[in-house]
């Protein structure tokens, strides 16, 4: 039983503040600002690794640890604020591991990677999931929201637009009014995320395992048998 290379998972609090969701844009602004430093940082070292990839089949370690931890903090952000309101726990400053914070995000590292693969996977293959992702973040594929300026263009958005703003607003409205966030919302919500983060970590090359069209919902993963297909695979 193989899990997908890309793991998301979260749980949902119990006991959560009823009108604290009202302030917690103003309460993320740190996070947006230092976030929005961090994602040039990102879109950069993926270019890096985009040529590193493409000439030695390899993501250099040192990037990959430095973009997943922008992913990390990216997905714990968006957990305590507008992506899913599942918990009033601060984010941590950190782009390291978090595993004691209630959203937890990991990749493995590909020892190597398809260097064909490299040149299309990031625009061409992936562009049915970008449609797909579009309806659930805020219509667009590609952007930065969040109260800062273009950041230089993003796959995960910490904004309330789409299917998932939607859903975290009617959620708001349970939680504003019976103190309970209700449960088949959550999941749906995670189902979405992950599948969004899923994309956002193969379109930004960190994984040659083709995102499956599957809304795995839930706070925990799931595991599949088989290993995932990799479309137009290309000899490296």
């Amino acid at each position: 039983m193989n899990p997908y290379p890309v793991r998301v998972e979260a749980r949902l609090e119990e006991q959560l503040n009823r009108g604290l969701w009202i302030v917690k844009w103003i309460l993320a602004i740190p996070h947006y600002i230092v976030l929005g430093f961090l994602w040039i940082a990102f879109g950069v070292l993926t270019v890096v690794a985009f040529f590193a990839i493409l000439f030695t089949g390899r993501y250099p370690r040192a990037l990959f640890d430095f973009n997943l931890g922008v992913l990390r903090w990216t997905w714990r952000v968006a957990y305590y604020s507008y992506g899913a309101l599942g918990t009033d726990r601060y984010p941590p400053f950190t782009l390291g591991p978090a595993p004691d914070y209630p959203a937890t995000l990991e990749i493995d590292y590909p020892e190597r990677l398809s260097r064909g693969l490299v040149l299309v996977k990031w625009w061409l293959l992936a562009i049915p999931h970008y449609l797909i992702v579009g309806l659930f973040t805020s219509g667009s594929a590609i952007s930065w929201r969040g109260g800062l300026p273009d950041a230089g263009g993003v796959l995960y958005t910490l904004d309330w637009g789409g299917l998932i703003g939607l859903l975290v607003l009617i959620a708001a409205a349970f939680l504003l009014f019976t103190g309970r966030y209700p449960h088949g919302i959550f999941d749906l919500v995670l189902g979405m995320n992950r599948w969004a983060l899923r994309v956002a970590a193969y379109a930004c090359l960190m994984t040659d395992a083709y995102p499956p069209f599957r809304l795995e919902q839930g706070g925990h993963e799931l595991f599949r048998s088989s290993p995932v297909a990799r479309p137009g695979s290309m000899a490296s």
